[in-house]
């Protein structure tokens, strides 16, 4: 056991709550980690290579203030979401384009009661469920900067907190967004409560937007994007088309100089990362462009609204999928 499970064990006050990671990733295994760090039973279900040294060693979670083993759970299954009493609370953290396929996987293992919480990238996941699975999932805004540093192994770089809320009344119950909330108040996640999740959701897309793309086509930083004039220039711009198409879309969100202001920021406490999508792109794996800058140029497209720069990250990262695919 990991030390945290371990002072929880024997102080008796492991959490009621049992939480099923659907996808292994650095997200993922992250939350999973400090969730479990905490004393609460989580198991990762994800792809075999990670898994099998999870199983073997443990989950190695690797932060400035520690670096620790940490043991869980871990299956290469879905049906792992019922497991022997089923999870009470499952995090759906894979990529978008897998979205339908995974929310339909968990479908026949979500037990009653339980509660699916999306934890991914994007605006449209929780209505993608619902139309693929009938399931009313909950949407959480992910803040975190983390990447795989190898089998098992999770480096943690900035942050790690989290917003949910409910997109229509009554939907999710505030009961529920509580019971969320206490889940990783006790990992000593923050995790805030919004009375306007919608605009929530858009605020982090304007900054995958204006930083996920640039990071993954330039295999930059996000604070060499924010500190060069040239790229953040682009950074603006790309906010301004986002926040064009959101409000357009119906989304109170704050002005472009609040958003502005507020990504380069993040620049700021983000220094050292680069993008999940400059990371898929170095493994040659897909990205999650379709959902980020694909999303808003499609979106404006039906707006009539016109999304040049967006549109130009857009193909350059499709090319680049493309190129990996070819070679």
């Amino acid at each position: 056991m990991g030390i945290g499970v371990l002072a929880a064990y024997y102080r008796g006050v492991m959490h009621p709550e049992r939480v099923a990671i659907v996808g292994a990733g650095a997200v993922g295994c992250y939350f999973g980690g400090m969730l479990a760090r905490a004393g609460i039973s989580v198991t990762l279900i994800g792809r075999a290579h990670h898994i099998e040294a999870i199983r073997r060693d443990g989950l190695f979670l690797e932060r400035k203030d520690f670096q620790e083993f940490i043991r869980l759970g871990a299956e290469t299954e879905i049906g792992a979401v019922g497991g022997a009493s089923g999870a009470s609370i499952v995090l759906l953290s894979v990529k978008t384009v897998d979205t339908e396929t995974a929310a339909a996987a968990i479908a026949p293992h979500l037990r009653e009661g339980a509660l699916l919480i999306s934890f991914q990238n994007g605006v449209d996941n929780v209505e993608r469920i619902r139309r693929a699975t009938g399931i009313f999932a909950i949407p959480a805004v992910v803040y975190v900067a983390v990447a795989m540093s190898g089998p098992g192994r999770v480096k943690h770089d900035g942050r790690g907190d989290l917003v949910v809320g409910e997109l229509s009344p009554g939907i999710p119950r505030r009961e529920d967004l509580d019971r969320i909330a206490r889940l990783f108040d006790a990992a000593h996640i923050s995790c805030r409560i919004s009375n306007d999740i919608a605009a929530e959701l858009w605020t982090k897309l304007v900054m995958n937007c204006g930083y996920n793309a640039i990071s993954a086509v330039a295999q930059a930083r996000y604070g060499a994007i924010k500190n060069n004039p040239l790229s953040s220039g682009i950074v603006e711009e790309l906010i301004r088309e986002v926040v064009l198409v959101g409000k357009a879309s119906g989304v109170s969100l704050p002005s472009v100089e609040q958003l502005v202001e507020t990504t380069l920021k993040l620049g700021d406490a983000m220094a050292n990362a680069t993008s999940s999508m400059a990371q898929d792109l170095a493994r040659g794996n897909p990205t999650e462009i379709d959902s980020l800058n694909g999303y808003i140029v499609q979106r404006g497209k039906e707006l009539r609204i016109a999304t040049p720069v967006n549109r130009t990250l857009h193909a350059l990262v499709k090319l680049m999928e493309q190129g990996r695919t070819d070679g």
